[in-house]
């Protein structure tokens, strides 16, 4: 920081006309310091205190240029105004763009030093401006890498929650998976069964999220293939053996994924409990985009809606399938012209409320 009386290092081998200089400008405010030669110069440029130099080019030893290349050279260098009583551009030219901060031509009786003077002043306050543009690029650099390392541990510890997460619903729906097997009673077996289903449609989302580079969505496609999976081992004997998928690589959001799976899950299991009481058939789950919605359908070719009724159900799968579309804002549709038995889900590809905060967040 430059301070309240600036330092001006006048280095120049004419001690007249420095005395002059010093005069002048320690009128205007400045303590003003002489060097005889560019070595000497420099030797007091290492001992710091000083916020300006004025360099002459004709010298002994070292000359003005030879002096500002190794100026330039000291770590946080003070500003440089090129001094010499040559009317050479070519000499100006040459300190301007070493890194020179300003050029004047000097007289022998000091008519110069008012232009020195605005000279220096300027130096000083560009190089200040200049200083506080570094400081302020530095600051933004490291700010810039203290968000990246704090995204970083972030990320890590997200992966590493969904990883905990997921574990822990995989093994809940384990457990359940082990209590339906030793459970002697169908509606008892029933329900364990479908409880395992819903809870193992979240894990799933969780390990999707675990392995996944961007946690903010989940793929579809390829959650939904491995919920199918899920289902087909904790089915019994084959009637799982013909669950197909067939869905167009998309993204949604994870909470959205969470509730189509539980949908999925639970129109699946339907089917399988209802649609083909002689044994196994085929059960189908189709995802494709429409415009800006996407469509979900869950279907059968078994005995038709009819004929599924069962006096034991308690209606829970079909309270869970609508309070998911609530959550969805979905239509959930039975197809009446299907043979068998077909749920049409539609529902938009982004959530209407984050949709909505989106584009008030751009305007």
């Amino acid at each position: 920081m430059t301070s309240a009386t600036p330092t001006l290092l006048y280095i120049d081998d004419d001690a007249a006309l420095a005395r002059l200089v010093e005069r002048g400008l320690t009128r205007a405010g400045y303590k003003v310091v002489h060097a005889a030669s560019g070595q000497e110069g420099l030797d007091r440029l290492a001992q710091g205190g000083i916020d300006v130099v004025a360099l002459d080019q004709y010298m002994p030893g070292l000359d003005g240029l030879e002096t500002l290349e190794q100026i330039l050279k000291i770590p946080d260098a003070p500003p440089v105004v090129f001094v010499t009583a040559s009317q050479d551009s070519a000499i100006a030219v040459t300190a301007l763009k070493a890194g020179a901060a300003d050029y004047l031509v000097k007289d022998v009786r000091g008519e110069f030093i008012p232009l020195l003077q605005v000279a220096v002043n300027g130096a000083i306050r560009q190089a200040a401006l200049q200083k506080a543009r570094d400081e302020a690029e530095a600051e933004v650099h490291a700010s810039r890498d203290r968000y990246a390392a704090l995204a970083a541990e972030r990320e890590v510890l997200l992966r590493e929650v969904n990883h905990r997460v997921g574990n822990s619903l995989q093994i809940i729906a384990s457990l359940l998976h082990l209590q339906a097997n030793s459970a002697t009673q169908q509606d008892v077996k029933a329900a364990l069964t479908n409880a395992m289903g819903r809870v193992a449609a979240v894990a799933q989302v969780h390990r999707r999220l675990y392995t996944s580079h961007d946690f903010k969505t989940v793929m579809l496609n390829q959650y939904l293939e491995a919920l199918l999976e899920d289902l087909r081992r904790s089915a019994e004997g084959n009637k799982m053996s013909r669950l197909t998928l067939k869905a167009d690589p998309i993204e949604i959001d994870p909470d959205r994924a969470v509730a189509i799976g539980i949908i999925v899950n639970e129109l699946v299991m339907n089917a399988v409990k209802y649609a083909y009481p002689d044994g196994a058939g085929p059960i189908h789950v189709e995802l494709k985009p429409q415009g800006d919605d996407l469509q979900l359908a869950i279907s059968d070719d078994g005995v038709g809606f009819s004929d599924q009724a069962d006096p034991r159900g308690t209606g829970m799968g079909q309270r869970i399938v609508s309070a998911m579309a609530a959550k969805l804002d979905a239509s959930v549709e039975r197809d009446p012209g299907h043979k068998g038995t077909r749920f049409v889900v539609r529902f938009a590809r982004v959530s209407p409320a984050l949709d909505k905060s989106t584009s008030a967040a751009a305007s």
